[in-house]
């Protein structure tokens, strides 16, 4: 159990959009169970210099005592942690709280909290549920596939994807915008409020990462028409549209590329590395269809971000009129060798999209231990993998052989459940909170295996609860509504079953619905602070806790007797039976006047609906 001294930076703990050079309240909560508490001090970073303030104790919420400091933010991401002198008959000692957790040894810098004075993503993105699609997989505006062009191999509807090979890359189905503009009714019943569309962009592969243009839509799908109509039937239902851009690199068809490979005078030559002799280029780990852009150019720059007309600012812009960009590989973007620019392209992209429509949602790719990229100045958020995805995999793992994230590993460790807790708090400790909520968190993707096929029997049910109920943007990729399988991200990538939909799809897809209406209606869900109760071997137990109402899961992967909690731990008194709001599989609750026991004889997760929590900020 978690009987610790508790802080997470979130609205409960601290007051939103705090402004720079303010002096900000930031409160800490002290479980009396833990001990006696005699002072509080935080250390916060003052220009990277530490500084101390004392805390007052504010009062005592029921089996809580709330501490409350004030913090000067000096600069626009402000570090700071908790000190606390804990008494003991022996003599006093002193522990650390950080984003981490709680220690009783000295801390790196790099895992104290972070109190960031950037304007935060809009509204309906951290309140949101983002639903990806791969176009050329979804669906078509007509009942066969467009002409192939003379790249594809072109396939039938439900002709199965090739995990490897060469014809990967090239498989043809013939899904465009038209196609999923049909659907969108269907996205919003799932409780969907964002889709997100991977590359639109005219290419010469199925994935459409090499562009061969950024200036228009490519015809197979429909052309820019076809966005404009899309976009404008998802804003008519109260969907928002993000489209996926490519800032590392073009394709090797590009007309900027073409241009520069025939022209070594050209302004475009600029745009690439080439070597001195120019026959060789860099490109996106080596392969030459992905030829990688240097930031360096001026003119690059220009058109690509900052000048009229940019690739950035033309599609946020009537009539296509797109909500934001999710920016691939954003991780490598503008570094090669000694030159590092990402940090000067993200801020240049994010200034050009905040001039068009400050309304708008700035997403980037950076799968692996992306935080040092995420202070919220430049990305809102990170589309990465390493605080959610990869420890959900390892703890609900099966025997599958898959791609574990390119590792030469034939599939995920399985893990219990303290060691997903302690991952998932490592990995998110870097990020402010505010960015943490504007991340994106996904059971899989379409660069990952499914889900349905890495973990046990009936765990992506447990998974998706899992997803709805933590902090972050829930991320569906098509098809997660009706368990699609895959071996690998390109496996995953299979076309959806519209016309072979059976009753097992109809009960993931009714759960996901359940789970997106709940994501939209109960705040603790998407703005609340994140809690652990109790984590071991087959067995999480979580709070996610508002002002408003707060929210209990208890997830299981396999059967296991009583686990019992005192009311304490939980922290609000109870009116009566908690309500719950969605439960699957075998797990019980038995509420009792000073504790509460779950237990289960398989696979479960509930979610209950609590009081909110006393001396929180207002959100």
């Amino acid at each position: 159990m978690f009987q610790v001294p508790h802080h997470d930076g979130s609205a409960l703990y601290v007051p939103s959009s705090p402004d720079l050079g303010a002096a900000v309240p930031v409160r800490l909560r002290v479980p009396h169970a833990f001990g006696s508490v005699e002072r509080v001090f935080v250390r916060s970073l003052r220009d990277a210099e530490p500084h101390y303030d004392e805390a007052v104790l504010l009062g005592t919420d029921g089996a809580w005592d709330w501490w409350e400091a004030s913090v000067l933010l000096v600069n626009p991401v402000t570090r700071y942690r908790f000190l606390l002198e804990v008494g003991a008959s022996e003599g006093s000692s002193w522990h650390w709280l950080n984003a981490e957790g709680f220690f009783t040894r000295d801390t790196p810098d790099v895992h104290d909290f972070r109190m960031v004075t950037h304007e935060p993503a809009p509204s309906w993105a951290r309140s949101g549920v983002i639903y990806q699609i791969f176009p050329d997989r979804f669906g078509r505006s007509t009942s066969a596939a467009s002409e192939a062009p003379d790249w594809a191999v072109p396939c039938d509807w439900d002709a199965p994807v090739q995990p490897t090979g060469p014809d990967t890359p090239y498989q043809f189905y013939g899904g465009d915008l038209d196609g999923i503009t049909k659907r969108l009714d269907h996205i919003a019943s799932l409780g969907a409020t964002v889709v997100y569309l991977t590359p639109f962009f005219p290419a010469r592969s199925n994935h459409r990462y090499d562009a061969s243009t950024f200036a228009m839509v490519d015809p197979l799908l429909g052309g820019d028409e076809a966005l404009i109509r899309l976009v404008s039937a998802a804003h008519e239902r109260g969907l928002k549209v993000i489209g996926d851009l490519t800032t590392n690199h073009t394709g090797a068809a590009h007309e900027w590329f073409r241009t520069a490979s025939s022209d070594p005078a050209s302004e475009e030559a600029g745009f690439y590395y080439f070597s001195e002799d120019g026959s060789e280029y860099a490109s996106w780990f080596g392969v030459p269809s992905l030829p990688k852009l240097n930031w360096l150019s001026p003119a690059l720059r220009d058109r690509f971000v900052s000048g009229p007309g940019s690739v950035v600012a033309r599609f946020l812009e009537a009539p296509f009129k797109l909500d934001g960009w999710r920016i691939d590989v954003a991780n490598m973007t503008g570094r090669h060798g000694d030159v590092d620019l990402n940090h000067s392209v993200a801020s240049a992209v994010r200034s050009t999209m905040r001039s068009v429509n400050p309304d708008t949602l700035l997403l980037a790719e950076s799968t692996n231990d992306a935080a040092q990229d995420f202070d919220g100045d430049t990305w809102h958020g990170a589309m990465t993998y390493s605080n959610f995805t990869r420890p959900l995999w390892q703890w609900l793992a099966g025997s599958s052989d898959v791609n574990f994230f390119g590792t030469p590993l034939p599939g995920p460790n399985r893990i219990p459940a303290e060691q997903f807790v302690e991952l998932h708090a490592v990995f998110a400790a870097a990020f402010p909170w505010q960015v943490r909520t504007q991340n994106m968190i996904a059971l899989n993707t379409h660069d990952t295996a499914r889900a349905s096929t890495v973990m046990v029997p009936g765990g992506q049910l447990i998974g998706l609860g899992i997803l709805f109920s933590m902090p972050g943007i829930p991320t569906l990729f098509a098809g997660d509504e009706f368990g699609l399988e895959g071996i690998n991200g390109e496996d995953s990538r299979t076309p959806m079953p519209w016309d072979s939909l059976t009753t097992s799809h109809q009960d993931l897809y009714d759960a996901v619905a359940h789970l997106g209406r709940l994501r939209r209606d109960v705040p603790a869900l998407a703005f609340g602070g994140l809690r652990w109760l109790y984590a071991q071997g087959d067995v999480l137990v979580y709070l996610r806790e508002h002002v408003s109402g707060s929210v209990l899961v208890v997830a299981s992967r396999s059967g296991f007797d009583e686990v019992q909690l005192p009311l304490d731990l939980i922290g609000v008194p109870l009116d009566g039976q908690p309500t719950e709001l969605w439960s699957t599989g075998s797990i019980s609750a038995e509420w009792a006047a000073d504790s509460v026991g779950f237990s289960g004889d398989g696979l479960g997760i509930g979610l209950w609906q609590l009081p909110g929590v006393g001396y929180g900020f207002s959100p």
